[in-house]
């Protein structure tokens, strides 16, 4: 038996409880991971409450985790068990055990930990699609991140940064804009006392910014396309604080023929080459030291707080469940 957290029926963090399941043996193709940490993020919030819908009831939350390989299915090939492996997957990973196929893993040096490798995989690879090919930054660039202490937040900072990029954040407390300081932003807006449209036209002297990172949605549209200058590109991954509404497409001509996107991840490593190649860029910059992800851990059966801690907005940095 297998510990687990499952839901029934879509609601609150309440919905959540802790049962014991059976895993079948790995499939063709698959492989069973142990898993030893677990990434918790909002998405995970989106499936929990069916903001999100899921193809059966009941289901396991997460789509992040890193552990080791404790068994093989039959045809997998380049893993054996005990490799050190992390992985992003639709749904399931809020459990002490879980299959899954071999093409989804990545391979984790020892230099990186469980924590981290969980921690990294489906907001490190959201940083690296956005900053590398949604929109390829480059030095001397503009750019604006919202929620920029928060997981994706913290690695979009400093990954800018390294990148040469000028980086503005927003935050809504004087300790995240600390964080997100420390972590590469050279400007910082508190949103909850300043107008962060105004203050990012007075931060650029009026020239705004080439891309803005908009992981919170409602609250922050359509104000972040008044932070673009002309032919720049918003790009919404994420809507902490409720979906953008359909709008009218000519908005974006008459703003200055803006750009406008919702890339999701699970499209950008869809192919096992890309998902390798967007690995190995990861886990470059995390081992060069140009990126730190600070995590911080809880029991899988805190799960329950630890939702409610996330959706009142009062993490930072990553989050992760200990089996």
């Amino acid at each position: 038996m297998v510990k687990a957290v499952q839901v029934q029926n879509v609601g609150g963090p309440e919905v959540m409880r802790i049962v014991d399941i059976t895993l079948d043996p790995p499939g063709p193709g698959e492989v069973r991971v142990r898993n030893r940490a677990i990434g918790v993020n909002y998405i995970d919030v989106y499936f929990r409450s069916g903001q999100y819908p899921v193809a059966q009831k009941p289901f396991i939350p997460g789509n992040e985790a890193a552990g080791e390989i404790a068994a093989l299915g039959s045809g997998v090939k380049g893993f054996k068990v005990g490799d050190r492996v992390g992985y992003t997957v639709p749904l399931g990973c809020y459990a002490e055990e879980r299959n899954v196929e071999a093409s989804r893993l990545v391979k984790l040096p020892k230099s990186i930990s469980y924590e981290t490798g969980a921690a990294m995989m489906l907001k490190g690879l959201t940083a690296q699609y956005l900053l590398r090919r949604t929109y390829k930054v480059k030095k001397g660039d503009t750019i604006l991140v919202h929620a920029a202490a928060g997981g994706v937040g913290l690695i979009l900072c400093q990954w800018a940064k390294a990148l040469g990029a000028h980086v503005i954040g927003t935050v809504g407390s004087a300790e995240k804009a600390k964080l997100a300081k420390k972590a590469g932003a050279k400007d910082i807006i508190l949103y909850r006392e300043t107008d962060f449209v105004e203050a990012v036209k007075s931060l650029t002297k009026g020239k705004l910014c080439n891309v803005v990172y908009d992981g919170v949605g409602k609250a922050t549209f359509p104000g972040s396309l008044d932070c673009l200058r002309p032919l720049g590109m918003f790009v919404s991954f994420g809507s902490a604080s409720g979906p953008i509404e359909a709008f009218n497409l000519g908005l974006l001509g008459e703003k200055g023929s803006l750009f406008a996107t919702r890339p999701s991840l699970y499209t950008y490593i869809a192919k096992s080459a890309d998902l390798e190649k967007m690995a190995e860029d990861l886990v470059e910059v995390i081992t060069d030291g140009d990126v730190k992800i600070p995590v911080h851990a809880y029991k899988l059966d805190e799960v329950v707080a630890v939702h409610k801690a996330l959706e009142a907005r009062e993490t930072t940095g990553a989050t992760v469940l200990l089996p």
